[in-house]
């Protein structure tokens, strides 16, 4: 679970990042899942871009997609979600979260 000072700091990485994936309507495949743990797994932060016509269903699809890939939402706004993972390799870091 992370803290607010930790997603506010993560927030602040994510402004400066593209979006890495896109979700369609169709919603997120088995193999989307799949890139998207590939993609934490590399960059422990994620920027995606969400698609759908309200931020419920939205928000729905980012968690689900989070609970698949063992990361948590770190915020949603608008149509782009942000999915962080923590590497459990000390050494393979990228992102250092230590208050």
């Amino acid at each position: 679970m992370l803290s607010a000072k930790q997603r506010g700091r993560l927030s602040a990485l994510a402004q400066r990042m593209t979006c890495l994936a896109s979700v369609g309507r169709a919603g997120a495949s088995d193999a989307f899942a799949g890139r998207l743990g590939e993609l934490l797994a590399r960059h422990e932060l994620v920027k995606l871009r969400l698609a759908g016509d309200d931020g419920d269903s939205r928000r729905e699809l980012a968690e689900d997609l989070a609970v698949r890939t063992g990361s948590e939402v770190v915020r949603i706004i608008g149509k782009v979600a942000v999915l962080y993972r923590q590497n459990p390799d000390p050494a393979a870091r990228v992102i250092d979260l230590e208050e």
